[in-house]
């Protein structure tokens, strides 16, 4: 009697169980608690609750159909062969304990060694992510019952033919072109629809895009939540606990301290002003750089990624913001310049600083190992074919996006209605971040603080 089969190797199955739960808490609770942190107190309810629900309801889509269109055999869809998989439930005992494995990288990789269960658990966390990044920009007047239709539309239409295209083995893949953990098939993609809907949406009401933040503090914790869970995110893609998971993380966290640093001497030396808000900034965009490129690069090259991630999207941010464009389309929390301005430079830096001394996986007597070559070490085609996939995503991504966002208005108003708008969470949802007590006086106690009277919190 075993208590494994063969295949399984329990520090593989250990990790990529321990790495997936690292990115469900960037999700839930850290961009749940990130996001109440950074907006104004009467929507931190409505903004924790869409990242809740979004999490639930990928999970559930995921397992009844949304992960093969990513991961399983390809749909043939006349001329298009590898765009996306073909629908189907991984459920069933079978598929929950059998060995995992991904149908069109079978022979181009090792095979896996955890069960298909560690796998599709692995890789919802990262398709939820996805979608809640995307909502960052829509916070504040997307209407909930517009929220609830989108994610799962979305998920369906639109993420699992980037998902599939890049690292189901399809044609982008077949191409060439590679993400390490999501620059493209995350971040780019959660900025580049976020954007669209956003613009579809239209703004939050012009008193709500200015004031303080609700509680700068939770946002550090929300933010301290996202950068250690990254471990997760970028240490889990080569789906073994191997040397290049390991130089993965490590370059995820150099890359992200140096983005931080250099959007600090920005802030510094040109607004005169360091903040902590800046400082997130930073370290999401770092992360966001990082992403595509971290297990195919070195570290020195980790290091000009980040200083790239610093400058580009902290330029973006506070000068392309400010063009009529920008200016029209009310992207709440800055998505696409955090995630997608982070996420295209980290991706196409790939094509240029990928490292062939980075081995992904060791090759042997049959197969060469596998690595990935950049322009500096002589493959000028690497960097073209990221723009390809790049463009690729951006494209479809927008144009798929708008199509989703126009059929949930059809069915359901896309924006809270007046009322709720001015109301904020108590008219939304019948709760409020912090019950704020009435202004009673204060009880004098000789050798302790002031109280207030027993009760009052009932008014």
């Amino acid at each position: 009697m075993n208590a494994d089969p063969s295949w399984l190797n329990p520090g593989d199955t250990a990790w990529q169980l321990t790495s997936a739960t690292l990115v469900g808490i960037m999700s839930i609770p850290g961009l749940a608690i990130l996001y109440a942190g950074l907006m104004k107190r009467k929507w931190a309810v409505n903004s924790a609750l869409m990242v809740v629900y979004a999490f639930a309801m990928t999970l559930v889509i995921w397992m009844l159909f949304a992960y093969d269109m990513s991961f399983g055999n390809p749909a043939h869809l006349g001329p298009i062969t590898s765009a996306v998989g073909i629908p189907h439930p991984v459920a069933g005992a079978t598929d929950l304990e059998q060995q995992a494995s991904i149908p069109l990288l079978s022979g181009l990789m090792p095979p896996m060694r955890f069960p298909m269960s560690s796998l599709v658990y692995f890789q919802f966390v990262f398709a939820a992510i996805t979608i809640i990044i995307l909502g960052g920009a829509l916070l504040g007047r997307i209407s909930f019952r517009a929220w609830a239709l989108f994610v799962p539309l979305w998920i369906t239409l639109v993420y699992t033919v980037g998902a599939f295209s890049l690292w189901g083995g399809g044609w982008l893949a077949q191409l060439g072109a590679v993400d390490y953990s999501g620059g493209y098939v995350i971040h780019v993609a959660a900025a580049v629809s976020g954007f669209v809907a956003a613009a579809v949406v239209g703004p939050r009401l012009l008193k709500d895009r200015g004031g303080a933040p609700s509680n700068i503090m939770l946002a550090v914790a929300g933010g301290g939540l996202l950068w250690l869970g990254w471990s997760g995110f970028n240490g889990g893609d080569p789906y073994f606990a191997n040397a290049d998971a390991s130089a993965a993380v490590l370059n995820t966290h150099l890359c992200t301290a140096v983005a931080l640093l250099t959007w600090m001497l920005l802030d510094m030396f040109i607004i005169r002003r360091v903040s902590v808000g800046g400082m997130i900034n930073g370290m999401i965009a770092g992360l966001a750089a990082i992403t595509p490129a971290a297990g195919y690069v070195n570290g020195y090259a980790a290091i000009a990624i980040g200083l790239a991630a610093g400058v580009l999207p902290w330029f973006s941010m506070n000068r392309l913001s400010r063009t009529r464009l920008f200016q029209k389309v009310d992207d709440t929390l800055g998505v696409f310049h955090t995630h997608g301005v982070a996420g295209a430079t980290g991706g196409l830096l790939t094509g240029v600083l990928a490292s062939p001394n980075m081995i992904v996986y060791l090759g042997g007597s049959t197969a060469p190992s596998v690595a990935v070559t950049g322009l500096v070490y002589g493959n000028p085609k690497q960097l073209l074919i990221q723009f390809v996939a790049l463009a690729f995503i951006v494209v479809y991504d927008a144009a798929a996006t708008f199509g989703v966002i126009k059929l949930v208005s059809l069915l359901v108003p896309l924006r809270m209605e007046q009322e709720q708008l001015d109301g904020g969470d108590q008219h939304v949802h019948g709760e409020v971040a912090i019950d704020i007590l009435p202004h009673e006086p204060l009880i004098e106690v000789k050798g302790t603080p002031a109280l207030r009277p027993v009760g009052s919190e009932t008014g």
